[in-house]
């Protein structure tokens, strides 16, 4: 059994994104849900505005997401003027409702940063040990491990 190799040449990006490529339909439906959050946001309150999200079209639906309950309630009670500002732009004119989701934004937790502290007896110690060692890599670990000591007062 042999493994053919299928010589295959990059295509242009031109070709790829251009109107009858592979990346065409999808570069235009990212454009379309960028506009319709930029036109959405301009149109909404500051306070809300950088709460909402659009995250997708399908079906007649646009889908809004949000990261707080409290959007989402406002949202429900202000979708016909939403509707009414999609409908301003002619590529949304499609659109009969939304589909409204909460996704909490939850900020990356960093753990605390343990500084383990050497004190400086302890760094003789390992330097002496250092001093009596024969293996050259085992001599420098030790060394380094002696430099990180706090510094003496």
């Amino acid at each position: 059994m042999s493994i053919k190799v299928k010589r295959s040449r990059a295509q242009p990006m031109s070709r790829l994104l251009g109107g009858g490529g592979e990346l065409a339909p999808l570069m235009r439906t990212a454009r379309l849900i960028a506009r319709a959050q930029q036109h959405l946001r301009d149109h909404l309150p500051d306070e809300v505005g950088e709460h909402v999200h659009v995250g997708g079209f399908r079906e007649g639906k646009l889908t809004i997401i949000t990261d707080r309950a409290v959007w989402l309630t406002w949202l429900r009670y202000e979708q016909q003027r939403l509707l009414t500002l999609l409908h301003q732009l002619p590529e949304f004119a499609a659109v009969t409702g939304f589909t409204l989701k909460v996704r909490p934004v939850r900020p990356l937790k960093v753990p605390a940063r343990q500084v383990r502290q050497l004190p400086a007896p302890a760094a003789d110690e390992i330097a002496a040990c250092a001093a009596d060692t024969e293996n050259p890599r085992l001599k420098r670990a030790l060394e380094r491990l002696a430099s990180h000591a706090q510094p003496r007062d």
